[in-house]
């Protein structure tokens, strides 16, 4: 069984068991009951034979109250039998050497026609034109995803010659916020509420960065693409964001294998110390262009997942051939 958010159980109440046409026996604390109804994710942790989430760091946090959603104990109970596998990529879908929903495509040695999709982005979003960093954001707009501290910190990211371009949608209080900050700051500032799959891949082509400002993130896949795209990841130290992208201190500046920047602690200070930490970045060119080139050689496409997941199953089999 895989588990991709623990926030989400599908917890029922008691009379939905008749309607499972499951023995009588399975109506207990070992089956499928779970606080007195039905409960699925509960009922799979139970009985698999192993359990994988979709990274390895967020297979350790749901043994911790805070990410377990009160399921930790019995998580913890099933020990080794809880793996992280990583998600993985499709590079048929997300390649900017061959997507038609960019302007200009390219690859990790030709970097600099970039520009023409960061041009293209301004024009679409009605932003200001000019070499400072755009950063970008595609998300779900709620609390797990940390917006409301986007929310606080835009002011913080224009202030320092920053813009940014967003789509999404989500809890209203947290979508008015930012339309709040956008009317603050036209020109700097552009929001679109929906989601727009072609856009995504444009914002992902043409910005400079991606925050990705999770509280908890299973696995992530916005910030693989940015990985891809030359679209430096800005990201909470959680679940697979911390897996797939390894913070540009200066060690991993000058080993050349910093890939993005990570933060610890989803409120004001955290995310707009990182926010400054990524403009500081980008002023050094050719410091910015080694993570991006460092970001656009990782592997994260199902070939790499998916022998890990045929490992697996060939264990599971008893087959070790």
């Amino acid at each position: 069984m895989t588990i991709h958010n623990m926030a989400f159980q599908g917890h029922f109440g008691a009379e939905t068991f008749p309607r499972l046409d499951l023995p009588q026996e399975a109506w207990s604390m070992h089956g499928v009951e779970y606080h007195g109804g039905v409960g699925f994710l509960k009922a799979g942790l139970e009985a698999a034979a192993v359990i994988t989430t979709v990274s390895p760091t967020y297979a350790q946090e749901i043994r911790d109250p805070h990410f377990g959603m009160g399921l930790e104990g019995l998580v913890t109970s099933r020990g080794s039998r809880v793996r992280g596998i990583v998600n993985g990529i499709d590079p048929a879908e997300w390649s900017p050497a061959n997507d038609p929903a960019i302007k200009a495509p390219y690859t990790v040695r030709s970097l600099a026609k970039r520009g023409a999709n960061k041009r293209a982005l301004e024009a679409e979003f009605g932003l200001e034109r000019d070499d400072g960093p755009l950063f970008i954001v595609v998300s779900r707009l709620t609390w797990q995803k940390g917006m409301d501290v986007l929310g606080e910190c835009i002011d913080h990211l224009v202030g320092l010659g920053g813009r940014l371009a967003l789509l999404g949608s989500g809890d209203s209080a947290i979508v008015g916020e930012l339309m709040a900050a956008a009317t603050r700051h036209p020109g700097r500032v552009s929001v679109r509420i929906g989601y727009d799959e072609a856009l995504a891949h444009r914002m992902q082509a043409g910005g400079d960065a991606i925050l990705v400002p999770s509280r908890f993130e299973p696995c992530g896949l916005t910030q693989l693409y940015g990985l891809a795209y030359g679209c430096v990841p800005v990201v909470a130290r959680t679940g697979g964001l911390a897996d797939t992208v390894i913070d540009a201190n200066l060690a991993a500046v000058q080993a050349g294998v910093a890939t993005g920047i990570q933060f610890t602690g989803v409120h004001y200070a955290g995310l707009s110390s990182a926010i400054s930490r990524a403009i500081a970045l980008y002023a050094d060119a050719p410091a910015w262009r080694g993570v991006q080139k460092a970001g656009m050689l990782c592997d994260f496409t199902w070939a790499q997942s998916g022998a890990t997941y045929a490992n697996l199953y060939r264990e599971i089999l008893g087959d070790h051939s």
